[in-house]
């Protein structure tokens, strides 16, 4: 076990938007440390959304990232030899992290179409409640209300 908790690191916010979450989501999008293609399709995601609704895209990623992040999950505890899911609130810092992943692994399952338009069809769907990022949030508030029964364990 670690003696000490390590730092949290700074994340600087994003150069077009000035947006901590707009940064984490071009973080979490780049493979093998190409950032410039990250954050291409962001903004081409982004505009995409912009040219779509007329409305402000941060506007719209804010309300995706509310819709997405769960407020409840189950974590395992263990108690005498027997493991129980233990329903349990979830961090902002993790709650965040948790909505860019699902929405990012969302927009990668859907069919046809670049990666910018099912980035961009994503975050409009989460937006407005739908979608398949917010169908996981919904199956990790029905684990936490199935297990609600050993909520007593909690640490």
């Amino acid at each position: 076990m670690r003696r000490t908790k390590p730092e949290k690191r700074e994340i600087i916010p994003d150069i077009k938007y000035g947006n901590l979450i707009v940064s984490m989501f071009i973080n979490q999008m780049m493979e093998r440390g190409k950032k410039s293609t990250a954050t291409t399709l962001i903004y081409d995601a982004l505009e995409t959304i912009g040219q779509k609704t007329g409305k402000n895209p941060i506007d719209v990623l804010d309300a995706a990232m509310k819709n997405v992040g769960p407020i409840m999950e189950v974590r395992p505890r263990r108690v005498g030899g027997a493991t129980y899911q233990v329903p349990m609130e979830v961090p902002i810092q993790r709650r965040t992290g948790l909505a860019i992943r699902w929405i990012i692994d969302a927009a990668k399952a859907r069919t046809g179409k670049s990666f910018v338009e099912k980035l961009s069809a994503e975050f409009l769907d989460a937006a407005n409640n739908q979608g398949a990022a917010v169908r996981k949030r919904e199956e990790t508030h029905k684990m936490a209300e199935a297990n609600r029964a050993f909520s007593h364990y909690r640490v």
